[in-house]
């Protein structure tokens, strides 16, 4: 059991009704240093709470302005031997302009399905589905 304090992150399952008008699509982003597709996330600063961090960064890493919804689960894991602890939501995009960056080179929109194929991580997909299932409520 580690003892190093986790590295605290937020983040959301950013979704926007379809353009054809049936169904939703899901925001996913590119990170070349990783070359992996995943959910718009990142570090919280200090004195930053995990609902301002996770608004930073989806419009930091895909230009989106967005509302949170639901809180879906927590996630954990470790990343270079620390442990590492998201915080998400579901987030209804509501506009704005990708540009990209070094840190994130690609912003997709893709139907839910298509979005589970293109993550990266297991963990993606499961909050995927939590988030595509409680946007249809």
């Amino acid at each position: 059991m580690s003892t190093r304090s986790p590295v605290l992150a937020a983040g959301c399952v950013l979704w926007r009704p379809a353009v054809s008008g049936h169904g939703i699509e899901i925001a996913l982003v590119h990170r070349p240093k990783y070359d992996d597709w995943s959910h718009p996330k990142g570090k919280r600063k200090r004195g930053e709470t995990a609902e301002a961090c996770a608004l930073r960064e989806v419009r930091e890493e895909t230009g989106q302005r967005c509302e949170l919804g639901a809180r879906l689960p927590t996630v954990h894991y470790t990343v270079d031997g620390r442990p590492k602890e998201v915080t998400y939501w579901a987030a209804r995009a509501l506009g704005g302009t990708f540009a990209p960056s070094k840190e994130v080179d690609a912003l997709l929109w893709l139907p839910p399905a298509a979005a589970g194929a293109r993550l990266t991580m297991p963990r993606d997909r499961e909050l995927l589905g939590l988030a595509v299932a409680i946007s249809r409520h």
